[in-house]
This record gives C-alpha cells, sequence and structure tokens, in this order.
C-alpha cells in the first residue's frame, strides 16, 4: 500500500513524532553526552536502529535520522567534515531500512538538521553564504537518500534557519519542510526574538509547519505555541518539548517530566493549534507510548487551557513575560518571608551564596539584596541578586536607591537588573553619603521613591522609558516601596503611602516592628482616609543581639520604638540575649501572621544562623 503524502497526512489530524536519539543512546549506551552521535550511523548502526524501532513500536508516525550535528562545522570537531554526506547517507538508510522491517505504510522519515555550532554575522564571523553552502551539503544528502520531509530543529537564530531552509529549496523546491526553533525560559530565543516574531518569520519561509522544540518542559511550550498560534493562526504548528529541566545525578543528564505527563499535554497541544508532536531531550519510548494512548482513546478528557492575555505591543511584537515568583505569592494571598542581606565588600561572594542556601534550607521565600547600606562601598546589588539568584535558586528583591543617581542612570540599571532576571524591587531613597565612608560623593537624584514606582510600572512595564521612547519589550517588575507604621506624623504616612498605590506599587515593606498593635494603628487610620487597605504588607522583624543593640535602635533609629517589656527580656538573657532575639522574633512573627500577608527579616551582624532560627517557628506551626 502507497504512503500518504507527508502533506496529506498533515490534514488528517494530529501526527505524533518519537523521541530524543541522543538521550536514549547517553542512557542507553552509558555513552557521554558529548559524543558524535551522528557518527555511530556508521561505527555502530545496530544501537541507532534499535532506538528507531522502540520509537515506531511505541506509536511514532515520525522517525527522525540520527544526523542533528551532522555538518561540515560540528563533524570537524570529530575531523569527520569530509564524511558529512556519507554520515546523512547512512542514517537516512538505516532509519528506511528499521520502518521497512516494521512493515508499517504510515511511518515517515524526516532528515533532521540542527544549528551549525557557529554564529552568524552580525553576532559572529560565520557569513550566510558560508551558512548556506554547509546546509546545502548536509540537506543535499538528506533529500538525495530519500527522506519524506526535513526537520529543522533546535534553532536559536532566525537568519541561520532561514538560511538552512533557502538551501534545501535550492536542492528540492518541493521537499515539505518543518522548522522549529528553541526558546530560553523566558520565552524568547537567545537572541531576543518572541514566539509571535518567530511564527511570522518562518511563515514567510514557507516551512509547511512551525513550531517549537526542546527549550524546557510541556508547560512552557504549551504556552509558547498558543502565542505563536494567535500571531499565525492558520499555520500548521508543531510542538516538541523537552521532559522539563534537565538535572545531573551520578555524572548523568536526568529529565523529570513523566511518561504519563507528558500523555496528558498531547491532547492540550492539539488544543492549543499544534498538528504535529513529540519529544525532545529526556524524552524516551515511554514518553511516547503515553502521548499515542492519549490521542487514541476517544475517552480521553481533554484539559481546559490556560488562556494567554492579549499584549499591547509598542510597535514590535512581545511576549508577556510571566509573573515572578513574589507577584505569585502576592497575587494568591500567600505568606511570604524574606530576609535582608547587604552585597559584600570585596568580589568575592562564598560566604553571601552558602548564607542563601541555608536560608533557603530553612524556609525562606526570597532574599533582599541591599543597596549600599549605611552609604558604604560595597558589590553592585543587581550582580548579587543575580549570583543568588543562578547558583541557590532563591529568587531576590533588589533594593533601588534613587540617591545618587540620574535619571539616565536609574533606567539604564532598571534594565540591566532586568536583563539578569532581577525583576522585584524594592524602591526606595537610600542613605544619604554624608553618614558613610564617601561623604562628598554625589548625593543628589532627578527622581523620588514615589515617582520612580509610577515611570517603572507606568513607562517601563508597558514598554516605553521616562521620555515616551520604545524600548522593544515591556519590562515585568514587581515594585515594592517603604512603609513606616509608626511615623511621627501619622497622616502624612498615610497620604504618602495612597500615592504610592496610585502609581503602582505591589506591596510595603515596613521598618522593624516590636508590636504589632502599631500597624494596626496605622491600618485604621488609613481606612478611615480611604477605605480598605489592599496593598500587601510585609512586617519588618530585626531579631535583636543584645541589650546595647536595642539601646541604640529605641534611642538613635528614627521609626523604631521597642516596648520596655522586650528590652527587659533582653537585659535579664544576658549572654543569651541573641537567642531570647530569636524567640522575641518569633513571637512576634506569629503575631504578625493574623494582620500582615508577610515578614521582611533584617538579621544584625550578618548572623543568618539567626534568622533561620526566626523561620522555623513557621514549619513547627505549620505541622501541628
Amino acid at each position: 500500500m502507497a504512503k500518504t503524502p507527508f502533506r496529506d497526512r498533515l490534514a488528517q489530524g494530529p501526527i505524533l513524532a518519537d523521541g530524543a536519539m541522543g538521550t536514549m543512546l547517553h542512557l542507553q549506551e552509558n555513552l557521554p553526552i558529548d559524543t558524535c552521535f551522528d557518527l555511530l550511523n556508521l561505527t555502530d548502526p545496530a544501537v541507532v536502529a534499535d532506538i528507531h524501532r522502540r520509537y515506531i513500536e511505541a506509536g511514532a508516525e515520525i522517525i527522525e535520522t540520527n544526523t542533528f550535528s551532522a555538518n561540515v562545522y560540528k563533524l570537524a570537531d570529530c575531523n569527520m567534515q569530509d564524511e558529512c554526506a556519507e554520515v546523512n547517507r547512512a542514517g537516512v538508510e538505516l532509519a528506511r531500512r528499521v520502518v521497512d522491517s516494521t512493515f508499517r505504510d504510515n511511518v515517515y522519515i524526516a532528515g533532521s538538521v540542527g544549528p551549525l555550532g557557529v554564529r552568524l554575522a552580525p553576532f559572529g564571523r560565520t557569513t550566510p553564504e558560508e551558512a548556506f553552502n554547509a546546509f546545502k551539503i548536509q540537506t543535499g544528502a538528506l533529500i538525495k537518500a530519500g527522506v519524506d520531509v526535513l526537520l529543522f530543529e533546535t534553532f536559536t537564530d532566525l537568519h541561520e534557519i532561514e538560511e538552512a531552509i533557502k538551501a534545501a529549496r535550492s536542492v528540492d523546491p518541493g521537499i515539505p519542510i518543518i522548522a522549529q526553533m528553541t526558546f530560553t525560559r523566558d520565552d524568547r530565543t537567545i537572541l531576543g526574538d518572541t514566539p509571535a516574531q518567530v511564527a511570522r518569520a518562518l511563515r514567510a519561509t514557507g516551512a509547511d509547519v512551525i513550531g517549537v522544540n526542546c527549550s524546557g518542559g510541556p508547560a512552557q511550550l504549551l504556552r509558547i505555541v498558543q502565542l505563536m498560534h494567535r500571531a499565525e493562526p492558520d499555520a500548521r504548528l508543531s510542538v516538541v518539548p523537552n521532559a522539563g529541566w534537565p538535572e545531573s545525578a551520578g555524572g548523568r543528564v536526568m529529565y523529570p517530566a513523566t511518561p504519563d505527563y507528558f500523555g496528558d499535554y498531547a491532547l492540550a497541544f492539539t488544543n492549543a493549534g499544534a498538528c504535529m508532536v513529540g519529544g525532545c531531550c529526556g524524552t524516551t519510548p515511554e514518553h511516547i507510548r503515553a502521548m499515542r494512548a492519549a490521542f487514541d482513546d476517544p475517552a480521553r478528557v481533554h484539559p481546559t487551557l490556560i488562556t494567554i492575555p492579549d499584549v499591547v505591543e509598542n510597535g514590535i511584537s512581545e511576549t508577556p513575560e510571566q509573573p515572578t515568583q513574589l507577584a505569585r505569592k502576592l497575587a494568591a494571598g500567600q505568606f511570604i518571608v524574606t530576609v535582608e542581606m547587604p552585597p559584600p565588600r570585596s568580589y568575592t561572594a562564598q560566604k553571601i551564596i552558602a548564607s542563601a542556601e541555608l536560608l533557603r534550607e530553612a524556609g525562606v521565600d526570597f532574599i533582599n539584596v541591599s543597596d549600599s547600606p549605611m552609604s558604604r562601598m560595597r558589590m553592585s546589588p543587581w550582580a548579587v541578586c543575580h549570583l543568588i539568584q543562578d547558583n541557590v535558586g532563591l529568587e531576590t528583591v533588589l533594593h533601588f536607591p534613587t540617591r545618587g543617581r540620574n535619571l539616565l542612570r536609574v533606567q539604564g540599571d532598571l534594565l540591566a537588573a532586568h536583563a539578569l532576571k532581577v525583576r522585584n524591587l524594592f524602591v526606595v531613597m537610600g542613605d544619604p553619603t554624608r553618614i558613610g565612608d564617601y561623604p562628598d560623593s554625589f548625593d543628589t537624584h532627578d527622581i523620588v521613591p514615589t515617582s520612580l514606582i509610577k515611570l517603572i510600572k507606568h513607562n517601563l512595564n508597558t514598554g516605553i522609558d521616562q521620555a515616551g521612547n520604545s524600548i522593544g519589550q515591556s519590562t515585568s517588575f514587581v515594585a515594592g516601596c517603604a512603609l513606616n507604621p509608626n511615623a511621627r506624623e501619622l497622616d502624612r504616612e498615610v497620604k504618602l503611602l495612597r500615592k504610592k498605590i496610585d502609581n503602582g506599587a505591589d506591596f510595603a515593606l515596613t521598618q522593624p516592628l516590636f508590636d504589632p498593635a502599631i500597624l494596626e494603628r496605622f491600618t485604621a487610620a488609613y481606612i478611615a482616609e480611604y477605605g480598605a487597605l489592599d496593598l500587601p504588607i510585609l512586617v519588618g522583624i530585626l531579631p535583636l543581639f543584645g541589650s546595647r543593640h536595642a539601646a541604640f535602635l529605641h534611642n538613635e533609629v528614627p521609626g523604631i520604638d521597642i516596648p520596655d517589656a522586650i528590652r527587659q527580656r533582653i537585659d535579664a538573657a544576658g549572654d543569651d540575649a541573641p537567642q531570647e532575639g530569636v524567640l522575641i522574633a518569633r513571637d512576634l512573627l506569629l503575631a504578625i501572621k493574623d494582620v500582615a500577608q508577610g515578614v521582611y527579616l533584617m538579621p544584625a551582624f550578618g548572623r543568618y544562623d539567626l534568622a533561620a532560627g526566626v523561620v522555623d517557628v513557621l514549619e513547627r506551626t505549620s505541622a501541628r
């Protein structure tokens, strides 16, 4: 029986592709992940054939040739660049023999073509002509060997995939083509293109199917394919996700997403407009079998899709940023625990990273990184935020003072922070330089915190700068403000908070409080003036370290009032004062849970172990 032409098959309903080849070779044959897998077509064809066969038996209708990296640039790493055509020919013939041996007349052979592994100009030194010639060698060999379709996958540069498709069309204008790009965690390509931009560009190449592969797990790719479908509603789309984000275990690369999870998402992908689904890195025949079962079960309940919100475009198509963890917790009304950490006074960050790991293990949700506290020179705080997020996996809140910055620097620094994925901000005035080690330093400012919150939320978060110029894509900052519930002029503080809320503040951090009644008094004053206070408030808690510490805070720091009973407890504790401070802070935390949405711990003298001891009380009470 003759095989249905590939384009006709696409029109008949969803088609299921296979899963990972490299993952299977890595796991099954215990081959290092940096092995030149494409050469196995010549040196060990049986192991490749077995994987093809297992995917067909699992229900795949598309089998990808083991030629993803079989281009002259990548083969040069193995000194096999002159064998490029032979490696690709062998990959096709091997796949065809497996398909023929299974007596399946509905399995298509897709010639897998990946990126060259070099950067194209203007971001690299490889010219478009050189890329075109390299792709022409590979695609020419695949077409000559008789593939049913060419599959361009895991590309990050639109210009590169355009050259690849152009090269293939120069060999055979009628060859069916699937073109897929991969995205980073922020739903953009490495070069910053959004799903909408990618969809439009790939559609313009004339590819039969356009889509996304690799990237993250099914949840992310479902979101991306919805955005691509919105941009090109008439396009045929493919979705080929990884089995989640990879992890290293015992010298192997492991992926967490289970086959059943993929089965659930198979129908979600087709509901979102995909006509082709499959698996990328970390997927196995079991994942494909689960997806096949989902397609073949008429009683399977189709999942409800999460609607992607409309996007305001400022001349450039953009993807809405995913909310930060802080934004999600604030919106859900969850109780939040964050701890303040000052940056180090040198360029080494090992101690602060170790301290952040301690706090993460204790159950802290976020780390607040202060900026030049007491006007003393320290490492850039957004660099510290980036290091903590990358090395510890704990989201941070960047303290962003307006003092000492003009409007140009303010906005440039904010864009730099956003590029480093630091998107939670605490906007403050900052400490005056006269109290620090550089009293003669520049100490003026162009903008006050209240106005900066407005600039962030009403300008940058809508894609324009303060002058009204487009910044290309909207930022996704969460902006917090300062609150002093114990201010001498309570009415003034109430009015100031109202202005911050009107300007877009997402949450407030208070100065250290030692009596929850102070916040209750402030809240009552606000309600009397403006009605309900619906801004999430995180109450400052500062574990006292000793008698002198308590006396200094009480007598010399504006806004801090420590009740006599608490100071007496610290005085009576003597050498055990730090532990007594932890007990006091625990009592405050439990009392605050009923009147605020979180706490903001400020451990003194870098004693993060004491902060961890305060947080422990939450775990104990939740376990009861």
